[in-house]
């Protein structure tokens, strides 16, 4: 599984940090990092529930 966020729709407003800090992080500067790109199989939930909770729709989940 690998995380791709579009930082060109991104607003960095930390709705997928609430679902998962471990792998999301917005930090002081006001934008948004992506901890970890390449995800256990284990994050997979969360990582679907980060995708649908976006508001700019930003986050993808590819196989």
């Amino acid at each position: 599984m690998r995380i791709e966020v579009d930082y060109d729709k991104c607003q960095s407003n930390a709705v997928c940090m609430g679902i998962a800090p471990e792998i999301f992080e917005v930090r002081d500067d006001g934008y948004l990092y992506l901890l970890n790109e390449a995800p256990a199989e284990m994050w997979r939930e969360k990582m679907l529930e980060a995708m649908e909770s976006c508001p700019t729709q930003a986050i993808s989940v590819l196989d």
